[in-house]
């Protein structure tokens, strides 16, 4: 059984501040369940144009108000507590935080906690580095 508090991600260093987001890492690859497991704050006023291509994604909103526009299709979404939206097509979109937006996120394969976003918005795929 693996139980972890927002108190053990930090220590962990498993919480990732960047532009427009914090990132704190649940559940990595290291832990083996086969996906990722993330909470994340979206920044009111963040816009992010991201493309997990390497990576399969579902987000469930808890706090907040944001959007989401799928860049393929040409539609926006509006994300609230209580919506899911999963990138199950490597679905190019981008994400803007109307209100400070908490979400809880997914990621198969799952990340090893090391990624960053290169500049057309995805992760590569990062395998774990031996201690």
């Amino acid at each position: 059984m693996i139980v972890r508090t927002l108190k053990d991600v930090r220590e962990e260093g498993n919480e990732v501040h960047s532009d427009g987001w914090i990132s704190r890492r649940y559940l990595l690859k290291k832990d083996g369940m086969g996906f990722s497991f993330h909470e994340t704050i979206i920044k009111e006023g963040a816009e992010l144009e991201m493309w997990y291509k390497n990576h399969l994604e579902a987000v469930f909103c808890v706090k907040g108000k944001g959007t989401i526009t799928d860049l393929k299709a040409g539609k926006t979404y509006i994300i609230e507590p209580g919506t899911m939206y999963a990138l199950n097509e490597n679905d190019k979109h981008i994400l803007r935080g109307v209100t400070e937006m908490t979400v809880i996120c997914a990621f198969n394969p799952p990340v090893t906690g090391q990624e960053t976003h290169q500049p057309d918005g995805s992760y590569a795929l990062v395998e774990e580095q031996e201690a």
